[in-house]
C-alpha cells in the first residue's frame, strides 16, 4: 500500500501545526455509499526502552471472524520529538513503511489514538486516513480533549464527547462494567459508523481486536534481535 497524499516529514513544530490546520479541512465525516468491510486493520507503534528503536506494525483481520489475515512490521528510530497534539508526526512514518509491506489492503483502519477528537480536529487516525485514502477510526484508551457524561454500564452505551458546541466523538462502553473507550471518526466515516464498527470489533475485550492484535505484534517484534 502506498500513500495517496504526501507531505514532507522534516517539519518544525510550527510547520506541523500549520499542516494539521490546513489538512483538517480535507477530512470527510461521511461514510462512502456502498462501502463494505471485508478486512479491518489495526495499527500500533512500540518503543524499545533500552535502544533508540521503535517497531510499527499493521495487522489485518477478517472483519467477520476477526481472524488474522496478514501482519506487517517495520523497524525504525523516532524522527520527531514527543509533542502533545503532534503524535502522528512521530508514529506515522514507520507505520507507513509497515503499510507498504501489506499484500492485503484493508477496508477500514482502527488506530490506537484519536481521530477528530483533537485540538485541531486532526489526530493520528485522520492523518493516516487522508494519507492512505481509507476510512479510519481513532479508538483511544484515554481522552485527549472534550467533556462527556459517564455512559451507562451496559455494552453499547455511549455519551457524546463535546468540545465547545461540537461533538467530536463518543465515550463508548464496549463491554458490561468495563472502562469506556474514546471513539472518534478519523476520515471517510461518520461518527455513528465509527462507534458501530468499534462495537463489532470488540466482541470479548475492552479494546477492539484490531488494536489487541497490533499491540501483540509490536511486542513480539520488539523481542526479536536487532537486525
Amino acid at each position: 500500500m502506498q500513500s495517496v497524499m504526501k507531505h514532507a516529514w522534516n517539519l518544525s513544530e510550527k510547520e506541523a501545526i500549520r499542516l494539521q490546520e490546513e489538512w483538517a479541512g480535507k477530512v470527510s465525516l461521511e461514510t462512502p455509499q456502498g462501502w463494505k468491510v471485508r478486512r479491518a486493520a489495526g495499527a500500533d507503534v512500540a518503543y524499545d526502552k533500552n535502544e533508540d528503536r521503535l517497531i510499527a506494525a499493521v495487522v489485518v483481520l477478517d472483519a467477520e471472524t476477526l481472524e488474522v489475515v496478514e501482519t506487517a512490521a517495520a523497524e525504525g528510530k523516532p524522527s520527531f520529538p514527543y509533542i502533545p497534539g503532534l503524535f502522528s508526526f512521530r508514529e506515522l512514518p514507520p507505520l507507513l513503511e509497515a503499510f507498504k509491506c501489506l499484500k492485503t489492503p484493508p477496508d477500514l483502519i482502527v488506530c490506537d489514538g484519536q481521530g477528530i477528537a483533537h485540538p485541531r480536529r486532526f489526530g493520528l487516525a485522520s492523518h493516516l486516513g487522508l494519507l492512505l485514502d481509507i476510512p479510519t477510526i481513532g479508538c483511544g484508551k484515554t481522552r485527549l480533549i472534550g467533556e462527556h457524561e459517564e455512559p451507562d454500564g451496559e455494552r453499547g452505551s455511549a455519551s457524546p464527547l463535546v468540545d465547545g458546541d461540537e461533538t467530536i466523538g463518543y465515550c463508548l462502553r464496549t463491554q458490561n462494567g468495563v472502562k469506556p473507550v474514546y471513539v472518534s471518526a478519523g476520515h471517510r466515516l461518520s461518527q455513528a459508523d465509527a462507534c458501530e464498527w468499534i462495537l463489532k470489533l470488540t466482541q470479548r475485550y475492552r479494546l477492539p481486536e484490531t488494536t489487541r492484535q497490533a499491540d501483540q505484534c509490536v511486542k513480539r517484534e520488539l523481542g526479536k534481535p536487532i537486525s
